[in-house]
């Protein structure tokens, strides 16, 4: 789990470097209260032309909604355990309350909640860490392991460390600076990293005593220690919930990028007086719509799917991250990177050069290319 987080911290810093990059040349100045984002889409299009575009922007709108349907219906599902309303109207209305906050909050406004709810999803990890150390729980990494099952876990892992999608918000939030924007990156990568360090050391430790039970969270919610239960229960809703935000954010603003640019030559026209209250709506609308169309292109589709496609968590979770994160993430930044290192009259270039994109970039193809031979070796005679 580390070497992800190091390979992916990598990753997360090379794509920071080459959106700042790609703004200054840009130098476009936007009004303060919005953020202009630059999509994967148009970084890998400025940097390896329309093919680089067209695989990203493909690869992009699958792992988006992937991730978006993973969390949807793990949302429900947890929320059914506490609730005991179905999991597929709970997911629901998780979804919308989160769909509202970004498309009418907008970035600044969501950020302000989603720093609450990350300090709550911290606050209940101490406390079930120190229930855990309390009553016997922790063994360290003393418990049983098999290095051959590593392989098939690495698109849970990719997929739980993943932070990158929500790199071209946090650029455009910082305003392009780059010193920000990495001690950003390096301190928000590695909360999480702890995070699932200290769950897998619970977890081991309980493994011990448990019988036929392997997955940590049912055996955390086992155990009779007082309220642990509930509380990993509302950590992993947190968790889910902070996930989502991100998404919601870089996917929304996606779809708000192509939507803008497809919209830019039919400018809005008045219809109302000024002292008219349905001119009020319509102004209201017109600063809106964008936003409010961009989340519904993101959650109406991901929302039927996660409804209707029983067990849809485990199924987007391996796409997501053994192929379209992988790809996204880990073997375009790399050659993203070294396109603009060989544009030297330009004056552009990244901090990490030569083999270490090289390396990176290998060890992002071997994952897809083990993930390909996991999931159709089966298929073979």
């Amino acid at each position: 789990m580390t070497l992800c987080w190091a390979f992916l911290l990598i990753e997360a810093l090379l794509l920071v470097e080459i959106n700042v990059s790609l703004q200054r040349k840009k130098k476009k100045k936007v009004d303060d209260e919005d953020l202009e984002v630059m999509s994967i889409r148009t970084m890998a299009q400025e940097t390896l032309g329309e093919c680089g575009g067209a695989l990203a922007t493909v690869t992009y709108v699958f792992l988006g909604y992937t991730s978006v349907i993973a969390y949807c219906s793990k949302s429900g599902e947890i929320l059914h355990h506490l609730t005991d309303i179905p999991g597929s109207v709970s997911g629901i209305f998780f979804t919308l309350f989160f769909t509202v906050l970004v498309s009418v909050g907008g970035a600044r406004a969501t950020d302000q909640v989603n720093q609450w709810l990350t300090a709550s999803m911290i606050g209940l990890l101490v406390s079930i860490e120190v229930l855990a150390v309390v009553f016997g729980g922790w063994s360290g990494f003393e418990g049983d392991g098999d290095w051959n099952k590593v392989p098939e876990t690495l698109p849970i892992m990719i997929f739980a460390l993943v932070y990158h999608d929500i790199a071209p918000v946090v650029c455009a939030y910082l305003e392009g600076d780059l010193a920000r924007i990495r001690a950003s990156v390096v301190l928000g990568s590695v909360v999480p990293l702890l995070a699932l360090l200290v769950w897998d050391a619970i977890a081991l430790g309980l493994s011990n005593q448990a019988d036929q039970v392997s997955d940590p969270v049912e055996l955390l919610l086992r155990v009779n220690w007082g309220g642990v239960p509930f509380m990993v229960e509302a950590f992993s809703l947190l968790a889910v919930g902070t996930s989502l935000i991100g998404t919601l954010l870089s996917f929304s603003e996606f779809f708000k990028e192509q939507l803008n640019n497809m919209s830019s030559d039919f400018p809005s026209v008045r219809l109302f007086e000024k002292s008219n209250l349905l001119y009020l709506m319509n102004r209201w609308w017109e600063k809106n719509k964008t936003s409010i169309t961009a989340t519904a292109m993101v959650i109406a589709p991901s929302l039927v799917i996660s409804t209707t496609i029983p067990d849809a968590f485990s199924a987007a979770t391996d796409f997501a991250g053994g192929y379209c994160m992988t790809m996204l993430y880990g073997v375009l930044p790399p050659i993203m990177a070294w396109a603009i290192n060989k544009k030297e009259e330009e004056g552009q270039e990244t901090s990490i050069t030569g083999p270490a994109l090289v390396g990176v970039g290998l060890f992002a193809s071997g994952i897809v290319a083990e993930q390909i031979f996991h999931d159709f070796s089966p298929l073979l005679p």
